[in-house]
């Protein structure tokens, strides 16, 4: 076992030479480090670095095995093998400012297309972008009347960790870094309460004149996920200095989309304490979605407006102009966070408390801008105790959660626990006996009423298309998870009330 330790070491040092990560000239020194962080005094090599094809997950397994059989992990969980890993890896990966310097090179001879593929590449290299977990989602397309809706059942995030849990009760609070967002985590080591970042790099952006960092989600749901992130930690807002910000980075980086989550709980995202938006190289559904009625607004005579065909509610703006956009979008703003419509149940403060707010998404398009901006609202109801335009409760069987700027524009990250269950939903639907199997099952009862009423609407189930069709209702599922959010409901009547909105508002 002993020497296999030393084969690893070795197979480690000559995959970031093959992946570009490590210089030749900084072999024999990057082998020192990862002799010292495990313990040895002197490797045991070989004239030259071993070939390997084998992922950098399946070359830190053994090593990372060792570790634990030999006491440097304090367990020998997800948690503790994640912050060793990431500990050795740092041996592998160049500095901060070389990684910049490489991409703005690259920004500059071959174009910013280039250069975020690249660093893409590079995280997921530098096991940042855990490619391993991430193949563990699984994903399908769902047929709707607004389009193929992504449907992802997300089982990449580990599970919490029961040693690292009780670990953490016995340390004492830090608040550094401020948060996972905070531009300080590059580099850090890590604790049982959060995660290791030695294999974190940020690529500098500047946005409205203020200093704004990238990086790539380290569980990401799309192609180039990106998180845009303010230098300092400071609460999510929407204001007009949000649409400068988006329209900027667009111009900058014209082949991402940039969106931010609203900045109310409940409509938010789950991070509201730091200023923050997403990005990346993906068309959403809800960018396809063409519009179901134009309008002109007054004083905007040159940007092409419209309510979007979508199951929330989405305002497209559309024009060549970024000062006209960020202008137009900054009247709707401030209309809507004061509109009220009793009729419609939208109310925009409960005694001082705001409940009116938006969810931005900017593209470049060819050098033609697009805004969408998707209305949202908190308010709670007895009711809907969680939340009036979020998941009602015969819907949080698929989804309970927040709906965020990526459910919002189509793309559903459904609980893993639905792996299991919608397997055992399809093992029983096609029996005769069904709804006293779901019944009688724990894990699968919450999910009787719909499940029964798809057997009920599909007499042709059988045990070799219920799958399918299981996928294909989560799909339907999804679309009335977001009709929930929607203020205006894409009915007659509801988009009567937007149009009232808009004239109202006097913005039409």
């Amino acid at each position: 076992m002993k020497k296999q330790i030393y084969t690893q070491i070795e197979k480690l040092l000559a995959y970031g030479v093959q992946k570009k990560l490590l210089p030749l000239a900084d072999v024999d020194y990057s082998r020192n480090q990862l002799l010292d962080r495990l313990g040895l005094d002197a490797p045991m090599i070989g004239e030259t670095l071993p070939e390997t094809n084998e992922p950098i997950y399946d070359i830190l397994a053994p090593i990372l095995d060792w570790a634990a059989d030999n006491g440097l992990l304090e367990a020998n969980t997800v948690t503790y093998r994640d912050l060793f890993d990431t500990k050795l890896i740092d041996a592998l990966l160049p500095r901060p400012s070389t990684v910049i310097d490489h991409f703005f090179r690259m920004c500059e001879q071959q174009g910013p297309q280039a250069a975020t593929a690249a660093f893409y590449q590079f995280c997921k290299d530098a096991h940042y972008i855990r490619t391993d977990r991430i193949a563990l989602n699984e994903s399908w397309l769902a047929p709707t009347p607004y389009g193929d809706l992504e449907i992802t059942i997300n089982l990449s995030k580990p599970e919490k960790d029961p040693v690292a849990i009780a670990a953490a009760k016995k340390v004492a609070p830090s608040d550094y870094p401020k948060g996972l967002l905070a531009k300080e985590n590059v580099g850090f080591a890590g604790r049982a309460t959060h995660p290791a970042r030695q294999n974190l790099r940020l690529i500098p952006v500047t946005l409205g004149n203020e200093q704004w960092y990238m990086q790539f989600s380290p569980y990401v749901y799309y192609e180039e996920h990106a998180i845009v992130l303010f230098e300092k930690q400071r609460p999510m807002q929407i204001t007009a200095d949000t649409f400068t910000r988006l329209l900027e980075f667009v111009q900058q980086y014209t082949h991402y989309f940039i969106g931010s989550n609203a900045d109310l709980p409940i409509v938010g995202g789950s991070i509201l304490s730091h200023d923050h938006y997403q990005a990346g190289k993906h068309t959403f559904p809800m960018a396809k979605a063409p519009l179901k009625k134009a309008f002109t607004l007054k004083g905007y005579p040159t940007i092409k407006a419209g309510i979007v065909k979508w199951p929330m509610s989405v305002i497209r703006l559309a024009s060549a102009d970024p000062a006209s956009l960020k202008a137009a979008a900054t009247a709707i703003l401030s209309a809507w966070k004061t509109y009220s419509d009793p009729s419609l149940d939208i109310y925009a403060n409960s005694d001082g408390t705001p409940h009116n707010t938006i969810t931005p998404i900017a593209r470049n398009k060819s050098g033609m801008f697009e805004l969408d901006l998707v209305l949202r609202n908190n308010r709670t109801t007895k009711a809907h105790p969680l939340g009036l335009f979020h998941p009602h409760a015969d819907v949080h069987a698929i989804k309970k959660e927040n709906i965020g700027l990526i459910e919002v524009m189509g793309l559903a990250v459904l609980p893993g626990r639905l792996k299991q269950e919608l397997a055992e939903l399809a093992t029983v639907l096609p029996s005769a006996n069904a709804a006293e199997q779901i019944a009688q099952n724990e894990a699968i009862a919450k999910h009787k009423e719909w499940a029964l009423s798809l057997k009920e609407q599909k007499p042709n189930l059988t045990t070799a298309n219920v799958e399918a069709l299981l996928k294909q209702e989560v799909g339907r599922l999804f679309t009335t998870v977001l009709s929930h959010a929607g203020v205006f409901k894409d009915t007659d009547s509801g988009e009567a009330g937007f149009i009232r909105f808009l004239k109202k508002s006097d913005l039409i």
